[in-house]
């Protein structure tokens, strides 16, 4: 017995031994800092674990941090990755526009960065851009509104309200423009109305992406332009956060309910609760982008560049990023609804069938 036990104690210690050897020998590629912006909405926690896994798996020491929706603190924890000595930082910025003087530093000292989708502006020291066609989702919200009214069959007129991403983050710009390009003509002949007259990002836009402060704008929507009866058909919504704060904005005045029906409301990066909520029929529709692809080619791309290699496939004119046009890798989105959520993000693996019970 005593032997036994001598022999799994080696057996062990040799193992952890060995453990610890392989993994100082994967390691020696050095750090990556990745910075992401907050834990609050639910794909960051899934972007940060999945690019953490992708790049260690190739043999690099990873630093994740999260900036808890804290400009400053993000800048801080960006600065002291390039102190640590990081060879490559992956930004996923709260406000793109702040952290020029931190990557100058990062750029004085040979450190590779890549703008995790978000695109950083008004700087030179930012190498690449990876990120989905985020005019193409823009698109898919509207074409799936009109979808969801029947139009151009059902002409209407039918009321809809118009909400944008957070002003400080580029891609709410490229979503609205996107949306609006589908929808833009049908306000134009009439057949949707801006009951309320907000348009433009100026008006709609929803600081940090915060779904109580779009609660908060349905509200006065609602007092202000519905209270004479008149019914919301539809809702651009950004993603899905802003989305199920105007669902319960909506519920708050009895929508989905004593044959009140819900407006169709569109949606983006397929949570588990807005999945929920379009198979129980309340939102309508969301956009599917698959996070686990973009930390991949993300993690490859950084891989590529730290060991000389040159990225291919880069779109070279898209993204102007107010100093210089950034090379962008991106991805394909696609529209869910109803019909569709199973295949798209249930059998490909991105949520459980146990997720959505």
């Amino acid at each position: 017995m005593n032997l036994l036990k001598t022999m799994a104690t080696v057996i062990l210690a040799g193992g952890v031994a060995l453990g610890a050897s392989a993994s100082a020998h994967a390691q020696d590629k050095g750090i990556i800092g990745i910075a992401m912006p907050e834990q609050t909405t639910l794909r960051w926690n899934s972007d940060g674990a999945e690019l953490k896994s992708a790049l260690e798996a190739k043999g690099y020491t990873v630093d994740l941090q999260y900036a808890g929706d804290d400009i400053p603190n993000q800048l801080a924890q960006i600065e002291n990755m390039v102190t640590k000595g990081s060879k490559a930082l992956i930004i996923a910025a709260l406000d793109g526009t702040t952290l020029s003087a931190a990557l100058e530093q990062a750029g004085a000292a040979g450190i590779k960065v890549i703008a995790y989708d978000r695109l950083i502006r008004d700087t030179e020291n930012v190498d690449y851009y990876t990120t989905f066609d985020n005019f193409q989702v823009g698109v898919l919200q509207a074409n799936s509104i009109l979808k969801g009214l029947g139009y151009p069959e059902n002409k209407g007129p039918f009321n809809i309200e118009l909400f944008g991403g957070s002003p400080d983050d580029n891609n709410a710009f490229f979503f609205y423009d996107g949306a609006m390009s589908v929808l833009q003509p049908a306000i134009d002949a009439g057949d949707l109305v801006v009951k309320s007259g907000q348009t433009g990002m100026d008006k709609v836009g929803t600081l940090r992406w915060d779904g109580a402060t779009a609660q908060a704008r349905m509200d006065n929507l609602l007092s202000a332009f519905y209270s004479d009866g008149s019914h919301v058909d539809a809702v651009l919504a950004p993603n899905d956060g802003v989305a199920r704060g105007i669902l319960s904005s909506l519920k708050g005045i009895g929508y989905g309910s004593g044959g009140l029906d819900y407006p169709i409301i569109s949606g983006q990066d397929a949570e588990i609760p807005s999945i929920k909520a379009i198979i129980a029929g309340e939102q309508y529709s969301t956009v599917y982008k698959d996070t686990r692809e973009l930390a991949r080619v993300t993690a490859d791309l950084v891989d590529s560049v730290l060991s000389g290699s040159e990225p291919e496939g880069l779109d070279t004119t898209t993204y102007e990023n107010g100093v210089k046009v950034v090379p962008s890798l991106l991805l394909t989105p696609y529209e869910v609804d109803a019909s569709n959520y199973k295949e798209l993000v249930v059998d490909s693996g991105y949520i459980s069938e146990a997720d959505l019970q």
